[in-house]
């Protein structure tokens, strides 16, 4: 009998004790505060009814964001305050500002900390120096590893709501009035019932056959099996739908019924395939997403209106789509004879400005109500083990199931076992970091022309870049280093063999901006010290040569990265993919490219200012060209035949432009993969007037490249008219109505050509700059009157 006492007085006591943690454990619900359009809460007044049912106490923060209205929570036994520091649990839908968050706590949030996001790292640090417990929502998973907490459906819901609106507004924007543009966006409905409704509204127009028929069928791609994907599947089934198989949407997008549309899910096996053979192998693709591909773009893409995208994706598993597969499937469709400017055709691929994307970060808050009540019915099962917890005792104390076990990130101040994985993730990043900090990336420039101020202003945006300029010319660099603090300039000759060895070695990349007859000299010192080479002159044979040693040495050298050649390649070939992407031949194709002033500054007889170098610019008026016209190779020899064959140049209405061949063009049809057309040119653009000023310097032999000594450092300096009566073979004393004569005689009485001769003043008294050639000295002189900021 003593005996069936004490074992009475045990349960008495248990039961006395559950009785006092009952009315110790406080639970609050706290205000969502970080995101303005977050208007859920974890728990709806019915879950708080069933707890204070339970005996337990439940804080609600006020918040008139709250969709649901405080008299519900208090209705349901809530008590609305702002101060929840009596709680021993603390549960919200998103992360609390880390300011608001309270010691010794346990809380309950997404706190999107697992992968060591670094936008929440400081909130992971608060909350281990406030000793909080946190337990993850994302986190919670039965023993097959699936959510058990999880607002999933309700983006499905909202998000196939928002498309279908957004389409019913596209489908107008292309000329196509649909049943779509009643359905409005998800946060204007009260629920989701109302939704549906809309939505089933739609649908029996759609049943009636209202549609346009120009639209043609519509097929909607569901891709995953999750709860995202299954809500929008839901949505979708309030329309007169037919799900069919992948396979069969080509045949449902062409020929399919126009009184209901077709909806397909799509699932691993159907669009994945092993790169090597084809084949779809389950447990080696969880191992090894990298080594498969999608056949989504070729099979699935061309035949869907919409695809509603439900699955997660990582770094190393295959897109969906690339943003080359987008560009194919918006490249427009030629239209049918049936299409008129009324009733337009609208290809399966949506022609128009782009693709329309639905997209948004929140959106089970969209319908706020029924995701509270909805993912509160899910967690309800799990409140009562967290708030029976003691945030301050050991976390192998508490009596807590594998779900919520699980679930915890945080406990006594330190990542708990399973996810001390963060820390070592932070402390990769941070060294990686670090790396990047202390190891500066050191760039060597050669050359201190036109273009080499352009790539050191480009470059020192980036603080870890430390650039060395290397150049003969002692005055441009010192004017370099002052302007960009962070460059070190070298005064220095090219020539100097083991100088510039050494000064290669020292780097991470070597930019040439030099004249291209230098580039097989540091080329060849880049492969010995094993740096890269970029250069923006043409690719020449001596360079040609080099590809193998290049190779050996584990290099780039790269040429041809500039404006011409250059960017005209990019676009070059970007045009020539879209044509081949479409199953075009390119049969012809011509291009002119060129970098001149705007029109206001166009002030000059030449209409030119020199963005490159000037001697550059000269002699690449007298070289050979060869280019491809009707199937016909036509070569126009070197010594100013080229000026004879300037093209005007219509395509740009307001602006007199001309065009003259660039070099061989015939070179290019491999590269450029169109040795199938009959016509290919590259081609100069400039200003007209500029092929006949630059004539006229030809006919006067200042376009000579051909040593000058009388202009060498150790002659007396020459003034210009001096050097023009030499060309003229007029004695030095002529006066200058005489010289004007006979200049002019020798232009052939081109008064345009004069004047830019006179402009230029070579007719006057300057001096000429002292030069190995005349047409050195030439451009030296013209670069002192045509750059840009005079």
């Amino acid at each position: 009998m003593l005996q069936a006492f004490k074992h009475t007085g045990d349960r008495f006591e248990r039961h006395l004790s559950r009785w006092q943690h009952y009315h110790k454990s406080v639970l609050a619900i706290r205000r969502e505060d970080v995101n303005a359009w977050e208007r859920r809460a974890p728990l709806a007044p019915r879950h708080v009814k069933m707890l204070t049912n339970l005996g337990y106490k439940v804080l609600v923060q006020p918040s008139n964001r709250r969709a649901i209205h405080e008299k519900d929570y208090i209705k349901a036994g809530g008590i609305i305050q702002e101060d929840i520091s009596q709680a021993c649990l603390i549960v919200g839908v998103k992360r609390p500002p880390e300011d608001k968050l309270i010691p010794n706590k346990n809380y309950a949030f997404f706190s999107h900390t697992i992968k060591a996001q670094e936008a929440n790292m400081s909130l992971l640090d608060e909350i281990l120096n406030k000793n909080i417990r946190l337990i993850d929502y994302e986190k919670m998973v039965d023993h097959r590893g699936a959510r058990v907490v999880a607002f999933g459906k309700w983006a499905g819901v909202a998000g196939m709501i928002n498309i279908l609106h957004g389409m019913g507004l596209r489908f107008l924007a292309l000329g196509h009035h649909t049943p779509f543009m009643h359905i409005g966006m998800a946060h204007n409905y009260r629920n989701s019932s109302q939704a549906v409704q809309a939505v089933r509204d739609a649908g029996y127009e759609i049943s009636l056959g209202l549609m346009p028929k120009s639209i043609g069928p519509l097929t909607f791609v569901f891709t995953g099996t999750g709860n995202v994907s299954k809500g929008a599947q839901e949505m979708f089934n309030a329309l007169p739908c037919e799900f069919v198989e992948p396979h069969e949407l080509k045949e449902v997008s062409r020929s399919g019924d126009l009184r209901k549309v077709y909806g397909t899910v799509l699932s691993r096996h159907q669009h994945l395939v092993r790169k090597t053979d084809g084949v779809y192998d389950p447990v080696e693709y969880d191992k090894h997403p990298e080594l498969y591909t999608s056949r989504f773009n070729n099979d699935i893409a061309p035949y869907a209106t919409c695809v509603i995208n439900g699955i997660y994706w990582e770094q190393n598993t295959p897109r969906l789509l690339s943003r080359q597969d987008a560009q194919k499937l918006l490249t427009p469709l030629q239209p049918s004879p049936a299409a008129t400017e009324g009733c337009p055709e609208l290809p399966h691929n949506v022609e128009g400005l782009g693709i329309l994307m639905c997209s948004i970060d929140n959106l089970p808050a969209q319908l706020p109500i029924e995701s509270t009540e909805c993912f509160g019915d899910m967690l309800f099962p799990y409140i009562e083990e967290m708030l029976l917890s003691d945030a301050t005792e050991p976390l192998e104390s508490q009596n807590y199931s594998p779900v919520v076990r699980d679930a915890v990130i945080t406990s006594n101040g330190s990542l708990t076992d399973k996810y001390k994985y963060i820390q070592k993730l932070r402390e990769n990043r941070e060294y990686m970091l670090s790396l990047t900090m202390d190891k500066k990336k050191k760039v060597l420039i050669l050359g201190s022309g036109y273009v080499s101020e352009p790539v050191i202003e480009y470059l020192t945006r980036d603080p870890n870049v430390e650039i060395t300029a290397a150049s003969i010319m002692k005055t441009q660099l010192e004017q370099l280093s002052k302007k960009y603090s962070n460059v070190v300039p070298i005064v220095m000759n090219i020539t100097e063999d083991d100088r510039l060895s050494s000064l290669v070695k020292k780097h991470n990349l070597v930019i040439s901006l030099l004249p291209y007859s230098f580039h097989p000299l540091v080329a060849k010192k880049c492969i010995d010290s094993r740096v890269n080479l970029v250069t923006a002159s043409y690719l020449t044979p001596e360079m040609k040569e080099l590809q193998k040693s290049a190779e050996a040495a584990g290099i780039a050298i790269i040429s041809e990265v500039g404006l011409d050649p250059g960017l005209d390649h990019m676009l070059a070939m970007e045009c020539i993919d879209k044509a081949k992407e479409v199953g075009a031949e390119v049969i012809s194709y011509t291009s002119f490219c060129g970098g001149l002033p705007a029109p206001e500054y166009s002030d000059n007889p030449l209409r030119y200012k020199f963005s490159w170098s000037p001697q550059g610019v000269l002699l690449n008026t007298v070289k050979s060209a060869t280019y491809l016209k009707d199937g016909e190779i036509i070569n126009i020899p070197a010594g100013g035949a080229l000026l004879d064959s300037v093209t005007v140049m219509d395509f740009f209405p307001g602006l007199n432009l001309e065009g003259f061949p660039n070099r061989d063009s015939t070179k290019y049809a491999e590269p450029y993969g169109i040795q199938s057309a009959h016509t290919l040119l590259r081609g100069t653009l400039r200003y007209t007037g500029y092929c006949k000023a630059i004539e006229g310097f030809v006919k006067l032999g200042l376009i000579n490249s051909e040593p000058c000594p009388m202009l060498s450092a150790t002659t007396p300096p020459v003034k210009w008219k001096e050097l023009m009566c030499k060309l003229l073979g007029l004695q030095p004393s002529v006066k200058y109505d005489k010289l004007q004569q006979a200049v002019c005689k020798q232009l052939n009485e081109n008064k345009k050509q004069l004047e830019a001769v006179e402009w230029l003043g070579l007719l006057g008294d300057e001096p000429v700059p002292t030069a190995h050639s005349i047409v050195e000295a030439l451009a030296k002189h013209m670069e002192a009157k045509l750059s840009y900021g005079r």
